[in-house]
């Protein structure tokens, strides 16, 4: 059997936290092609943070970044052991712009 020469099927199109990587993989185990979008990763991960990383997988993703400075950092301005208040606001994340702060780009 021949193989086709692009795939059959390209499953994305949704971001990070609405697609999961585990049907990407699922995809792409079939021979297709899995993608998840990684669009606002930093706003989604710091929100999980201060959510307080219930099942602790932003923590340990962030214990085997390469960078173990920028991962304290993040953790230093955004972890809340237990969760915040759901009343209270989320921290605003530092975003690009043609000026960004370091911490910024580094995000």
């Amino acid at each position: 059997m021949e193989r086709a020469k692009y795939p059959l099927i390209i499953q994305g199109g949704m971001g990070i936290a609405i697609s999961s990587w585990q049907l990407a993989r699922t995809v792409s185990m079939a021979g297709q092609l899995g993608v998840v979008s990684g669009t606002s990763i930093d706003a989604v991960i710091t929100r999980r943070l201060q959510d307080g990383d219930l099942d602790g997988s932003v923590r340990l993703a962030l214990s085997q970044f390469p960078d173990q400075e920028l991962s304290q950092e993040v953790l230093r301005r955004f972890y809340i052991e237990g969760g915040k208040e759901r009343s209270a606001p989320y921290a605003p994340v530092p975003k690009l712009s043609l000026h960004p702060s370091d911490f910024a780009a580094q995000l």
